[in-house]
């Protein structure tokens, strides 16, 4: 894989929606998005990959994506595979919450957790299939206040999905949850300290794994080398700060980049242009998918 063909997709509406259905060979690498997303699985045989673990999926089955989780699916085209997938802005629905409905719950308390997966009880599925299908006809309707209407369909989603979340006992679904638990505590453990030493010397002992064992193990969870894996860590986290108006020297320093030349190489790499040229560049953008989306 090329980390530097990895991001996705940019995101600069409210939410974006797609009701894909696909028979036929599709490959897909491991990537990730600058944004959430949310995948409705609705028929297939379909294994998705996300930061080290494996969900095998079942009709109406819930993914909540983080933005910068590293992803993706496995596809048999022996059966016609149909999913909803939504892009969702986290500034949207910021600005939509309160202190008792925080609308990124489902995304936090996913991350928190590390279990993406939420398997909806059956007696909800005829709701969920209802706001699905409304707001897939108000994405489409081009009539009096339709903006007005997609938005608050989107929001009425939103909020089903978060109650779901926070209602359903997540424990039963472990046993369509493949994952190495010494990957996952390494992955967590990167994520907590990316300013850290993370050599594979380091992580290799504080692990008690070779070297080989760990270089071997990782690759084939994540789909990244140690060395990509933390790197491209870094550089989002950095993107994410610069984002937020941090100086761009600062953010190099504050994620753990040993000298600002270095930092300014990856990111290119990573990115396609310097930091300052990318942030000018993707201030206006609009959305722009790769084919198929996922």
């Amino acid at each position: 894989m090329s980390d530097s063909k990895s991001k996705v997709g940019y995101l600069n509406r409210d939410f974006e929606f797609f009701h894909l259905k696909d028979q036929r060979s599709l490959k897909f690498e491991f990537h990730y998005h600058d944004f959430n997303k949310i995948i409705i699985f609705i028929s297939g045989k379909v294994n998705y990959l996300i930061e080290g673990k494996t969900y095998k999926l079942k009709p109406w089955d819930i993914l909540f994506i983080d933005k910068n989780d590293v992803h993706m699916p496995i596809i048999d085209i022996s059966e016609p595979y149909e999913r909803i997938v939504l892009w969702v802005n986290t500034d949207f629905l910021e600005e939509h919450s309160s202190k008792d409905a925080r609308l990124l719950s489902c995304f936090e308390l996913s991350a928190l957790q590390r279990v993406n997966l939420l398997r909806v009880d059956p007696s909800y599925i005829n709701e969920l299939r209802h706001n699905i299908f409304s707001l897939e006809a108000a994405v489409k309707d081009t009539g009096f206040g339709c903006g007005i209407l997609r938005s608050s369909l989107f929001l009425q989603l939103i909020v089903t999905l978060n109650r779901y979340y926070l209602r359903e006992d997540r424990s039963s679904n472990r046993s369509d949850i493949k994952h190495d638990e010494r990957i996952t505590e390494i992955l967590e453990y990167l994520n907590k300290n990316l300013t850290e030493d993370l050599s594979i010397e380091n992580i290799a002992s504080k692990f008690y794994m070779s070297r080989y064992n760990l270089m071997h193990k990782f690759k084939a969870q994540t789909g990244f080398t140690v060395h990509s894996y933390i790197q491209q860590k870094r550089l989002l986290q950095a993107n994410l700060l610069i984002r937020k108006g941090m100086q761009i020297s600062d953010a190099c320093k504050e994620c753990g980049f040993g000298d600002y030349t270095s930092f300014v190489k990856a990111y290119k790499k990573s990115f396609g242009a310097s930091p300052r040229e990318y942030h000018k560049a993707n201030s206006a953008i609009e959305v722009v998918d790769s084919i198929p989306t996922e």
